[in-house]
């Protein structure tokens, strides 16, 4: 409507008689859009019903990430993604089970053992780690529990030779044990433990054999591995060093089993008997995309160095219908902070320059574990100790106008965010109106457990100094009803400005936001 308007203008002007020689009256001025109206006009459109939830694993999520990359280049922005532009490739990845072949061969007779839900592959051990073969065969050897730690009156792994052979133990606790260590062997940090005593050995591959209540769960375990959650790629391309990784139930494993268990479970060689097993994946590749833009600081020793902005573009997509609505809009969650650093770039870019860069990063992933921020910080697009700090705005648009929540000064390891959470109070006390900081989930022991939840986290874990803004959880989290309406855009605003302040103020800063015990 307004470039129909702006035509229509035109048009009568050009047919409009020519002027009278009398007085007129000055130009009324139109009053600039305030950073309330800019953000509310920024979010409608971001949290509208056509971007279906942005979710990160959809076609949704790189929308998001387009329509950021289109606001920033229309400001003159500059970009800092890969390859010269603002998108940063995230990649993500399901990894499927396609199909397996487990048998037994015993005294010359082969036995097919079934796949599914008694027993199943597992494909990843988890993030960083190498990954398991997915072909192994050997003479079978019976673990008993697999303890080896003392303590437990047993060394279920002393004289026995482990290395090429399939190793099969049951994830229990021997009998006699007293309740608080039978507790302890169902820690699934002790089945860690087990399997890592037991790859030390390099034997071709492990069958752990679950028992009662953790047996009930391997169905829904054997359903995740064949529709598989996603996770950072890659998890097919990477070195395959570890013996390979199966879970059973002890019901169902009699061959597996010596005779006479569980009543007799002296660890043994399974005489006579051997396992073999080829497993064959395949990986669904998930093209996820953060944003990353920088305003160039003016300062020739320090403009190498930045202060960080953080938000995520992603949301939970499409949910069970309520009263007809099945889109997660994430106008809060976390529209709000997205559009507040688009505002905030935008800003800076007009501003004169900080003697520090500004660095702007629209994390995807985080709704489904921080990925995006994670792919950010193992592959940066600037050298990542040149971030002397970042701050992170998730959630900053609902609740009391007065109140926000700070999370990092306390809760980040080695004080490193000590100092930055003095200059965030200090600005916040200079500014016209000053919010009331609650402090109360700045705490790693808090039971909301806020501090390890957003993007921020990451950044913490390499030693960078973090604060995380947000104006706390409300009805509407993870719900469809968390709609643009919603949101106090004047608080909005003032969140903003007042990360924007902050940062300013660590972009002029000679020195890094860290105690003097962590200063580099």
């Amino acid at each position: 409507m307004r470039r129909s308007a702006v035509l229509l203008l035109a048009v009568a002007a050009g047919c409009a008689p020519p002027p009278r020689t009398e007085s007129r009256p000055a130009p009324r001025l139109v009053p600039a859009p305030t950073l309330a109206g800019e953000l509310r006009r920024d979010l409608f459109a971001f949290a509208d019903d056509s971007m279906l939830g942005r979710s990160a694993e959809t076609p949704n999520g790189a929308r998001a990430a387009r329509f950021i990359a289109a606001q920033l280049k229309a400001a003159g922005i500059a970009p800092a993604g890969d390859s010269g532009g603002y998108l940063q490739r995230v990649p993500l990845s399901r990894t499927f089970v396609r199909s397996a072949r487990f048998e037994v061969t015993s005294t010359g007779t082969r036995t097919s053992l079934p796949v599914g839900s008694h027993l199943i592959p597992v494909p990843s051990l988890g993030e960083g780690l190498p990954l398991p073969v997915l072909e192994a065969a050997g003479d079978l050897v019976f673990a008993g529990y697999g303890l080896s730690a003392p303590g437990f009156g047993r060394n279920d792994l002393a004289g026995l030779s482990l290395a090429d052979k399939v190793v099969v133990f049951v994830n229990d606790a021997p009998p006699g044990l007293d309740s608080a260590r039978r507790a302890s062997l169902h820690d699934p940090r002790s089945l860690g433990d087990r399997l890592g005593a037991i790859m030390e050995r390099r034997p071709a591959a492990i069958i752990v054999l679950f028992t009662g209540r953790q047996a009930g769960e391997l169905p829904a375990l054997a359903a995740g591995l064949s529709d598989s959650s996603l996770r950072l790629q890659p998890t097919l391309d990477g070195p395959r060093e570890l013996p390979m990784v199966i879970f059973g139930t002890a019901k169902d494993a009699g061959p597996l089993l010596p005779a006479g268990w569980p009543q007799n479970n002296r660890t043994r060689v399974l005489e006579g008997k051997s396992f073999s097993a080829k497993v064959d994946l395949v990986q669904d590749v998930v093209p996820a995309f953060n944003v990353v833009a920088v305003i160039p600081g003016s300062d020739s020793a320090l403009a190498h160095t930045y202060v960080a902005f953080g938000a995520h573009l992603d949301h939970i997509g499409i949910q069970p219908a309520v009263h007809g609505d099945s889109i997660a809009n994430g106008a809060d969650d976390d529209g709000s902070g997205t559009v507040s650093l688009i505002e905030i770039a935008k800003r800076a870019q007009k501003a004169p320059r900080t003697r520090r860069s500004l660095l702007f990063v629209w994390h995807t992933g985080e709704e489904l574990g921080l990925f995006g921020s994670e792919w950010f910080t193992s592959h940066p697009t600037v050298v990542l100790d040149s971030i002397v700090a970042q701050l992170n705005a998730d959630m900053i648009g609902r609740n009391d106008p007065d109140s926000l929540y700070l999370i990092g000064p306390r809760s980040a390891p080695n004080g490193q965010s000590r100092v930055l959470g003095e200059i965030v109070d200090s600005v916040n006390s200079a500014s016209p109106r000053p919010f009331l900081i609650n402090r109360d989930w700045d705490a790693p022991s808090h039971p909301e457990q806020l501090y390890y939840r957003s993007d921020h986290y990451n950044y913490a874990k390499h030693g960078i100094p973090i604060v995380f803004f947000t104006t706390g959880l409300h009805a509407d989290y993870h719900k469809v009803t968390d709609s643009p309406d919603k949101i106090d855009y004047d608080k909005l605003a003032r969140v903003a400005t007042l990360i924007m302040d902050i940062g300013t103020s660590l972009a002029n800063s000679p020195t890094r936001p860290l105690p003097p015990s962590l200063q580099r």
